[in-house]
């Protein structure tokens, strides 16, 4: 093992041992997963260098020996989650397929509500992640389109369900934190709202929510968004 990097590098182009000396007490999935362990039960900012040492039961000094930089321990901890996507065989429905993929996404980011911040391409190139760009391509097959586009559009339905995760824990966070219960938060809102459509001053407003009146159901909102990117890449008939 070796310590601290001297300048930029690649976590994974590091040989996690050489081979020398004593077994290491540690490995990097041993560390990521208690880092995954604190970040799930308090917040992506309680977790540091010095956290994860005392969760290991270690120095903090001695962890830089396995992870130079917190940013390779961020890096660590996206792949250890990255690695619950479940990868099949594509059933040669590229939508099927990308739609599975997207839901799949979603109940994960809900699992570890601190991974949508840490969403980026800086992230991207652990082993989890190249696994599951190839399994997106594979999916992928089917289209006809380049593989540029095929790459824009799994970065597309990743940003989809990103954004709309994030509003959704923030929904919840929020209702977790009110003085009063989340309906009465609601029914003060809905009524300055109708209020504010009762003067005149919104009639398109007002027409598109009596038209979209009634209780939302997020997994079909959901469901829809995520069609709606897919569509923009369907193939388009000669001529067309």
């Amino acid at each position: 093992m070796t310590g601290r990097a001297a300048g930029p590098h690649v976590i994974w182009a590091r040989p996690e041992r050489t081979g020398r000396g004593p077994r290491p007490a540690y490995t990097r999935a041993d560390i990521a997963a208690a880092a995954v362990r604190i970040a799930d039960a308090e917040g992506l900012d309680a977790v540091s260098m010095r956290r994860v040492a005392a969760e290991l039961g270690c120095g903090t000094m001695s962890l830089y020996n396995y992870v130079p930089r917190k940013e390779d321990l961020y890096e660590l901890m996206m792949d250890v989650v990255g690695g619950e996507h479940e990868l099949w065989e594509p059933v040669g429905d590229w939508r099927a397929d990308m739609l599975r993929m997207a839901h799949q996404t979603r109940d994960l980011m809900h699992r570890h509500p601190w991974l949508p911040r840490m969403i980026s391409g800086h992230y991207g190139f652990s082993p989890t992640a190249l696994r599951y760009l190839e399994h997106c391509l594979s999916c992928l097959e089917p289209l006809t389109a380049s593989a540029g586009a095929k790459l824009e559009l799994i970065a597309m339905v990743n940003g989809v369900v990103t954004t709309a995760v994030s509003n959704e824990l923030a929904t919840a966070e929020r209702a977790r934190t009110l003085p009063w219960s989340a309906e009465q938060e609601q029914q003060a809102r809905m009524a300055y709202l109708g209020g504010q459509l009762a003067t005149g001053s919104y009639p398109r407003l007002a027409a598109a929510l009596t038209e979209a009146a009634g209780p939302v159901d997020l997994d079909a909102v959901f469901q829809r968004i995520v069609e709606r990117v897919l569509d923009a890449f369907e193939p388009k008939s000669p001529g067309v």
